[in-house]
């Protein structure tokens, strides 16, 4: 055996960079493992909410999103064709992922961490030890590999099945005119779905197309088709760095571990079922994963589901009861009447769809005072 560690993680991107940041802070010995070198991108909204900075500050990091300006307001357009356009309760940001993450994993190397490229193939779990592809060893390891997790596959979960798993395609595009805001235009055709721009500050933006699978599939050109349907101001030719990638709804999580391997982030289907928001819940599950493994290996399967359930367990609950409410576009219609009327109502929706918010009475009444009495035709 070459290297033993107190705790390995599978995957250096947010939920691995903080689940490594937290492990070190207990003081334990790390090695972040990663197939790819950084920087790198990674096909994501590049959305960083304010929920997101405050794990950052707790992990000690405090300049993960410096030098991109904050973005003040959140445009939604409904699947009906209403809008909402308010001031968010805190600002959010758009970083590229090729920045962001290679900025938590240099977080995570200064605080002792080792780095180091390799693909992880099978491990064992053996005498209070996990052994990866014969050669390195941990007392814990933490799964956070994203989407294809193989950690996820060799613990025995298959991947989410389809209408808990939603499929994207994110690129560069140059930034629509008007103010700096977050825009997300729900689709009235093809629902639960919705195209988005999110200006970066340098007359670029982030903009993509997603949607939930429901059996059939997606091709690049449909979902480009779609995109420019739903931003009528972008021209896909003009769309660059174009990928895709699957989004594991957290509508469908697998057990957060077993023995002593925990999944972490996408890995874990940490996905909000309502917005598409991964990097929140990547970096608290990290987080929460990395202290777990670091503090009481023998018991970090246990202990980590207790802090998750904690930390997340009701706002869980609340977002898959709004993901199933939202299947419904007269709900979401709904929704956006009632948060332009009432700025309560907005604050509420945003803090559910993008941090641990909860679906309280009020929002609720007044989404069902405004709801029609049949759903609308769509629009687009």
């Amino acid at each position: 055996m070459s290297d033993e560690f107190d705790v390995v993680v599978v995957g250096a991107g947010p939920a691995g960079a903080a689940a490594a940041l937290a492990a070190r802070r207990a003081d334990a010995r790390v090695l972040l493992l990663d197939r790819a070198d950084f920087p790198r991108d990674k096909a994501c909204g590049d959305g960083i909410a304010a929920h997101a900075v405050d794990v950052l500050a707790e992990l000690g990091v405090r300049d993960a999103v410096a030098g991109y300006p904050p973005l003040p307001a959140l445009r939604l357009v409904g699947p009906g064709g209403g809008t909402v356009a308010r001031e968010l309760p805190r600002p959010a940001y758009t970083v590229p992922r090729e920045v962001f993450d290679a900025r938590l994993v240099a977080a995570a190397v200064s605080a002792g961490a080792q780095l180091r490229r390799h693909t992880v193939r099978r491990f064992e779990q053996t005498n209070g030890r996990v052994v990866l592809d014969g050669e390195i060893a941990a007392r814990v390891v933490v799964g956070a590999d994203g989407a294809g997790s193989v950690v996820r596959r060799l613990l025995g979960h298959a991947v989410n099945p389809d209408r808990h798993l939603a499929l994207a395609i994110r690129g560069y595009a140059p930034a629509l005119p008007g103010p700096p805001e977050q825009l997300i235009v729900t689709s009235g055709a093809r629902w639960p779905a919705y195209a988005w721009s999110f200006p970066i500050g340098d007359g670029r933006a982030n903009v993509g197309y997603g949607e939930v699978l429901r059996g059939e599939p997606l091709s690049r050109a449909y979902l480009l088709d779609r995109l420019a349907t739903l931003l009528p101001g972008t021209d896909p030719a003009g769309v660059g760095a174009l990928r895709a990638h699957h989004l594991p709804l957290s509508t469908h999580r697998p057990a957060p571990g077993s023995e002593r391997v925990l999944l972490a982030g996408d890995a874990l289907s940490m996905i909000n079922p309502f917005t598409g928001e991964g990097i929140f819940y990547a970096l608290l599950s990290g987080a929460l994963a990395g202290a777990a493994a670091a503090r009481t290996p023998e018991r970090a399967v246990r202990r980590y589901a207790d802090s998750l359930r904690r930390r997340l367990g009701t706002h869980l609950r609340h977002s898959s009861l709004a993901a199933w409410l939202a299947r419904r576009r007269r709900v979401v219609d709904a929704a956006v009447r009632a948060a332009r009327r009432d700025d309560r109502v907005y604050r509420s929706v945003v803090e559910l769809g993008l941090g641990d918010g909860r679906l309280d009475a009020r929002t609720l009444a007044m989404i069902g005072i405004g709801l029609p009495a049949r759903d609308e035709a769509p629009r687009r």
